[in-house]
């Protein structure tokens, strides 16, 4: 009886639909509600007659609102943070807050066309809605492209994990330079955080469970965030360094002139083609968008949005107030990686020492989060119609987990990973591939190819496309005269 009343509800909002579109009305109301319903019924538009499909996500969420915002505000900070007072650094404060503010939307907009994608189909697996899209090839692309970006996104954790450890450890015991002991090399210590504290976590069978760790990660960076507003009033500029760190990396001329402590609204360097990536990289959060959305209690559209939207914001404050006090405290002389510039003021400092440890454990608590959507886009690729097997879950996470230590043990700088990535696999994510399913998921009978909705979303992935190259060249461009640069001084 109730099956019997939703089929006629479904037709009546179908009927309506086509009438507005005939009276040229938009109902943009309306069209959410088609989208919810379409999922309820598993509306299929090529298999009409067809028997309900058992899909890759098939079960009632039981996260609640709190725990997926705690999930996905997690999936979005990460190391980037740590790169954003050097890119405000290389863009001033004006043009930084502006590429900030641009991406945040972009992010959020992008977000919108994914779950518009995924309400249409009934779909909520990113690699499905490829398929529905483009077939195998497209199932294909979305895999490779979110594993590419998401184990990018482990080995700059892990980087981080292998760089601050040590120092970390060092300073417990005292020491003002490493001594070679194994609990001093970072290539051990990231061996041992995999196995004790990633892999076990990783094993877990749904990623809602990850929402108290992922509350937890996200206490350490709030920490981290206060620990650098109050040092930018207690750490004075140009840096009394005794042991003359910082002085190589600082022009000398404009510390002369006084300009070196001086805060600039906007500038240009060869340094700067790194921005809009880290920033990119930064937001990035969309493999972990239909997971979480999967697994969200009482999951709508409307909900789920709510939820990116709200951990979008939280994340631009945090990241904005973070850049805007890195920047003010160290100006010029901040690195690519903020905690190592403060190391430099003095490498004993117990608050940096705590910021350090809580930025650790931030960071090696978000690593499973990233894995979860890797896992599914190789179970979808490889075992498309297998139910879920302990086996497999297991074997996949340490393999993945495996083959990240062999990359952050042999990459060299952790500008590298942001940059690269942050140039293709975000771009891809953010704007591209949205956009692209966007226009050809969407039924026709439901939006036109020339209506506005779908013009917008073939613009956005042309301006993602557009963007993939334009830093694409600039980081390239970069290296070859770094390289010439270094070459010559040899």
């Amino acid at each position: 009886m109730n099956g019997h009343s939703r089929d006629e509800q479904f037709d009546d909002l179908t009927t309506d639909m086509e009438l507005q579109k005939m009276n040229g009305h938009g109902g943009h109301g309306k069209d959410d509600q088609f989208d919810d319903l379409a999922e309820q019924q598993e509306f299929l538009p090529h298999k009409t007659g067809a028997k309900k499909e058992i899909h890759f996500t098939d079960f009632e969420g039981k996260t609640s609102f709190g725990m997926s915002v705690f999930n996905l505000s997690n999936a979005i900070m990460g190391s980037g943070i740590l790169g954003l007072a050097f890119a405000m650094s290389n863009t001033g404060i004006i043009l930084f807050i502006t590429l900030l503010v641009f991406i945040a939307i972009v992010s959020a907009y992008s977000i919108h066309l994914l779950l518009r994608s995924a309400g249409v189909v009934g779909i909520r697996a990113y690699e499905q809605l490829g398929m529905r899209a483009f077939g195998p090839p497209g199932k294909l692309l979305a895999a490779c492209v979110i594993t590419v970006h998401n184990i990018g996104a482990m080995s700059s954790y892990l980087f981080i994990v292998k760089s601050e450890l040590p120092l970390v450890i060092q300073a417990f015991l005292g020491k003002h330079e490493n001594t070679g002991e194994w609990f001093l090399n970072g290539n051990y210590l990231i061996i041992i955080v995999s196995i004790g504290i990633i892999l076990p976590l990783a094993l877990m069978k749904h990623l809602g469970y990850l929402g108290y760790t992922s509350g937890f990660s996200l206490t350490c960076m709030v920490f981290f965030l206060i620990s650098v507003i109050y040092k930018k009033f207690n750490i004075s500029c140009p840096l009394d360094d005794p042991h003359h760190n910082i002085t190589p990396i600082v022009d000398m001329h404009t510390v002369e002139n006084g300009t070196f402590c001086e805060a600039k609204l906007f500038t240009m360097n060869s340094q700067t083609a790194y921005t809009i990536p880290i920033l990119a990289f930064a937001f990035v959060c969309h493999p972990e968008v239909l997971p979480i959305y999967t697994e969200l209690r009482n999951a709508t559209k409307k909900r789920m949005q709510n939820v990116a939207n709200i951990s979008i914001l939280a994340m631009f404050i945090m990241y904005l107030l973070t850049a805007l006090f890195g920047y003010l405290t160290f100006f010029g002389a901040v690195e690519s990686e903020l905690l190592h510039t403060y190391s430099r003021v003095d490498p004993l400092d117990v608050l940096i020492l705590c910021v350090r440890l809580a930025v650790l454990v931030a960071v090696t608590l978000t690593v499973p989060v990233v894995l979860f959507p890797i896992r599914r886009a190789l179970l979808q690729i490889f075992f498309p119609d297998q139910p879920f097997h302990w086996a497999r879950h297991v074997i996949i996470a340490f393999s993945l987990i495996f083959v990240v230590n062999l990359l952050v043990i042999f990459v060299p700088t952790i500008r590298d990973i942001f940059g690269l990535i942050g140039a293709t696999s975000a771009p891809s994510l953010i704007f591209i591939l949205p956009g692209i399913f966007y226009v050809r998921i969407v039924p026709k009978e439901q939006e036109p190819l020339l209506s506005r909705p779908k013009i917008q979303a073939a613009c956005f992935a042309a301006l993602g496309f557009l963007f993939m190259v334009m830093s694409l060249s600039f980081i390239i461009t970069d290296w070859v005269t770094g390289e010439s640069r270094s070459g010559g001084g040899h």
